[in-house]
């Protein structure tokens, strides 16, 4: 017998049963269970980095209780249910794929319908201009930038807020001025070291670190995805020298600069 998705709803409600579920699950709320929800993402992206398939399934099923689990909360405060929030998604894919689903019908045979390229660019504009349209209607979003969620890690945060900038035309047309201001903040970093004034110091670092990012972007590089490769890197080789050092008898601690340097230009060599 194979679970089937029913089975995890139903698990879901019992749960979350007032009198029988369980008590760390009654106890929670949308708020507590969103730092949960960034964790079991990033244990997804974690096991597709390392290729670790045999594991992905589960990290992936672990995400997906996280939906069931908004779900659940959703109905019982009586915003959304599961029904919804499957709705909501299929009708968005649909509509957002004219160029598969040519009438707008998901059950349509694939092949009945096809639409010409230029048929296709015009149905795609029509769609961003209609959802511009919804989300200046709703009363609560007053900009542009007012979806590009929060709680997004820092650098996928500022690529989503300059995509969305420069979707509406406030963007440099080349990466050469890009390149240019990352040059004139890292001079403004270096003046306010001058200044020794910590929070200007900070604010500097801030806005290379944002230019920096821009450039990722013109250069079509996920800087969220190229910063945990530089980290990746970082630590093969830290690990290498740690290695190399106790083989030899020696302490991480007690070895001078030089020496660290040689092990990490050697650990470079050897392509780690």
């Amino acid at each position: 017998m194979s679970y089937q998705l029913d089975d995890l709803l139903y698990l879901m409600e019992r749960l979350r049963d007032p009198e029988h579920g369980c008590p760390w699950d009654l106890q929670q709320s949308f708020a507590s269970i969103a730092p949960h929800t960034l964790e079991e993402a990033y244990e997804v992206a974690d096991a597709i980095a390392e290729e670790d398939f045999g594991q992905l399934a589960g990290e992936v099923g672990d995400l997906l209780f996280q939906v069931v689990y908004y779900a659940q909360l959703g109905r019982e405060a009586g915003y959304f249910d599961w029904r919804d929030v499957v709705d909501g998604i299929t009708r968005k894919l649909v509509r957002r794929h004219p160029h598969v689903f040519p009438d707008g019908n998901l059950r349509t045979p694939p092949g009945t319908l096809k639409l010409e390229e230029r048929q296709i660019k015009e149905r795609w504009e029509q769609i961003k201009a209609e959802e511009r349209a919804e989300r200046a209607s709703a009363p609560q979003q007053l900009s542009l930038l007012d979806d590009v969620p929060r709680a997004l890690p820092a650098l996928s945060r500022a690529q989503k807020l300059q995509k969305r900038a420069s979707s509406n035309g406030f963007d440099w047309s080349s990466v050469t001025p890009v390149i240019d201001k990352i040059a004139e903040e890292l001079d403004e970093v270096r003046e306010a070291i001058g200044h020794r004034e910590q929070q200007a110091i900070e604010e500097e670092v801030g806005d290379l670190l944002f230019a920096m990012v821009n450039l990722a972007r013109h250069l079509k590089v996920d800087a969220e995805t190229a910063l945990r490769g530089g980290n990746e890197k970082f630590e093969r080789r830290l690990r290498y020298i740690e290695r190399t050092l106790a083989a030899a008898g020696e302490s991480f601690a007690d070895t001078g600069l030089q020496r660290l340097d040689e092990l990490w230009d050697e650990a470079k060599r050897q392509g780690l």
